[in-house]
């Protein structure tokens, strides 16, 4: 299974009262499918994973892993601070549907390198499902380097990484690893088309919440070698990229898609994008609508 393409880490939809939306958890799905989406998230930290109860998890996996029905891979966020309860919560996932578990590296408790390492060996060898490595350091506090990944990229069970630094030189050590069993995918959404012509097979996105059929275009663009095209149109979601970094991940993505019908507001201590910001909020959502009427 190697991904590539458009992936969407899901926003988790709730109801005025807080609970789970689950039509518009459907409606979401299917407009990805829709869209031409590659693969989705369910569950990570784009779809608040830390406010989800274990049956929440395992429902919105379930509903996600039927409404797919084996068209695009589903992957679930699993990464937790202690190896145990990721190996257990990873189970859980795949119990529920899930094709892959996404494994955060472990927040808070910053591990080693060498830490790290045994962390993801334990893991992907008490699995029956393939992992891709996540590395976010700017949320977890611990940063997988390019020498650890190396030594984790062949092993027979971790299929990728998705790498949230957009730094060229971190990705100038990452592409030699790239191979038919290991993909690189861009976690950050302002450089992935640069990651992507350097040699990345894919992104796992936060916007293509809001313009999924746009996030496909520029991804078949890119494989298909019309790099110029496909710059050209992510240069026009810069102002959606600037605006997504306006308060942290998924509080302005959440603005956009309750604006757009899909959801409505987050689990604290997770509060609804400040005023401050709310015309801005209405301009990208119109933007997102035309952009995506365009595709």
């Amino acid at each position: 299974m190697q991904l590539h393409g458009s992936i969407t880490a899901l926003t988790t939809p709730f109801t005025e009262s807080g609970v789970l939306d689950l039509n518009a958890w459907r409606a979401q799905i299917d407009r990805q499918l829709n869209s031409g989406t590659s693969a989705i998230v369910v569950a990570g930290s784009t779809g608040e994973a830390a406010a989800l109860g274990d049956d929440e998890y395992a429902q919105l996996i379930e509903l996600a892993s039927i409404r797919v029905s084996g068209r695009v891979p589903i992957l679930a966020g699993t990464g937790l601070s202690g190896t145990t309860k990721t190996i257990k919560q990873s189970k859980l996932a795949r119990e529920s549907g899930a094709d892959i578990a996404l494994v955060v590296t472990p927040p808070y408790v910053r591990p080693t390198q060498e830490g790290l390492k045994a962390h993801y060996l334990a893991v992907a060898n008490a699995l029956d499902i393939p992992v891709v490595l996540y590395n976010v350091p700017g949320r977890t506090g611990c940063d997988l380097l390019p020498e650890t990944v190396a030594e984790l990229c062949n092993h027979y069970n971790i299929i990728g990484l998705k790498e949230a630094v957009g730094d060229e030189s971190r990705w100038q050590a990452l592409y030699p690893l790239a191979s038919p069993g290991f993909s690189l995918l861009s976690g950050d959404d302002p450089t992935f088309v640069r990651a992507m012509c350097g040699g990345a097979q894919g992104v796992i996105s936060v916007a293509s919440n809001a313009v999924p059929a746009t996030f496909a275009r520029i991804c078949r663009m890119l494989e298909e070698g019309n790099l110029e095209s496909a710059r050209e149109l992510d240069a026009q979601l810069g102002s959606l990229y600037g605006f997504l970094g306006v308060e942290p991940n998924p509080i302005p993505i959440k603005a956009i898609m309750a604006l757009l019908g899909f959801g409505k507001g987050l689990r604290m201590p997770l509060l609804p994008l400040s005023d401050t910001h709310a015309l801005q909020a209405q301009q990208m959502a119109e933007l997102c609508k035309t952009m995506e009427q365009t595709q």
